[in-house]
């Protein structure tokens, strides 16, 4: 029976080209709303050739499960949270395991957003009912992405609980799990946080390398104009550039940028730039990046902020603990 199964399964070998393949993919997908040429052709290849030559028969196979549970066995399991958390990504969790099985039944009893304190802990957030197998084979997957989703969610509430006080609002960043980004910022947002660009193509940031490359700000600002002139299909939320000095600040309010994006400033020296943007009598989107953490954030939380960005909210959640119990 193991030889059988063995010579049924792709090489591991080719299975991990073909994820890796597609992982990069999906990561251009997020970036760039669509797909470069050589990307989607090798998306299709590893999504329309798998399993390759000789293993049309292959199928998913979960040796445990299907050895010790019989397939018309039912039961009922309950997604229990064992530490505090904001919730986020319950109808994922069901979603994973309705892929396997549209017959599986979920009832989510928690809502998203929903803070569960340390008072409430074990708290039941979800019971599932079908088919043995189903629940035991989709178990991992939907565990993990649902307590990444709440992970996040939970993080995000600790500096949006702070900066909310002030009416600054706290942005995620790029820096997300390739192919999960949709599902990571969705966690952002259930905690009161805020979606910052979901990729390239929805707003122009320019960042000291698009400056340097340029060979100035002003540079780099007027090429920008003058593109989405050109393209009008184009539509940014906004124009935004990064500037790291008060020289560099003065260079892109005299352009009449719209936001700013002050990096790796200290807060006594965001104050001056604040102070500089008031004089200039303009509106202005002001956001503070780089080097704020939980530990430093009061600081930050200066009149004419806008928003802070904070790009460990999705880097560096831990992961809650959530269990599925028979």
């Amino acid at each position: 029976m193991i030889k059988e199964v063995e010579e049924k399964m792709p090489q591991a070998s080719d299975l991990g080209q073909k994820l890796v393949d597609t992982v990069i993919a999906l990561g251009f997908l997020e970036d760039f709303g669509g797909l470069p040429e050589a990307a989607k052709l090798s998306l299709k290849d590893s999504l329309l050739n798998l399993p390759e030559d000789g293993q049309e028969d292959w199928q998913a196979f979960d040796i445990t499960t299907m050895a010790t549970i019989d397939a018309d066995a039912v039961s009922e399991a309950k997604l229990v949270l064992k530490e505090p958390a904001v919730i986020a990504g319950l109808d994922l969790f069901a979603l994973v395991l309705k892929s396997l099985d549209e017959k599986i039944e979920v009832e989510i009893l928690a809502r998203e957003g929903t803070y569960i304190s340390k008072d409430a802990i074990p708290q039941t957030v979800a019971v599932v009912r079908g088919h043995a197998r189903t629940l035991l084979m989709g178990e991992r997957l939907s565990l993990n992405l649902t307590q990444r989703m709440c992970g996040i969610a939970t993080l995000t509430r600790k500096y949006t609980e702070k900066a909310g006080a002030k009416g600054i609002q706290i942005l995620d960043t790029r820096k997300t799990t390739p192919g999960l980004r949709m599902m990571e910022k969705a966690a952002v947002k259930a905690a009161g946080g805020t979606n910052h660009r979901m990729g390239l193509y929805d707003a122009v940031l320019i960042k000291d390398n698009h400056i340097k490359a340029a060979g100035s700000i002003t540079c780099a600002l007027t090429r920008v104009k003058d593109f989405l002139k050109a393209n009008p299909q184009c539509r940014p939320r906004k124009i935004q550039v990064e500037v790291c000095t008060l020289e560099q600040l003065a260079e892109a309010l005299e352009q009449s940028v719209e936001a700013v994006l002050l990096d790796n400033m200290e807060p006594a020296l965001v104050k001056k730039a604040i102070e500089k943007i008031s004089s200039t009598k303009k509106d202005c989107f002001v956001e503070v990046s780089g080097g704020v953490n939980l530990s430093n954030l009061d600081g930050y939380l200066i009149e004419g902020v806008t928003a802070i960005s904070i790009g460990a909210l999705t880097h560096s959640a831990a992961n809650i603990d959530l269990s599925l119990e028979f």
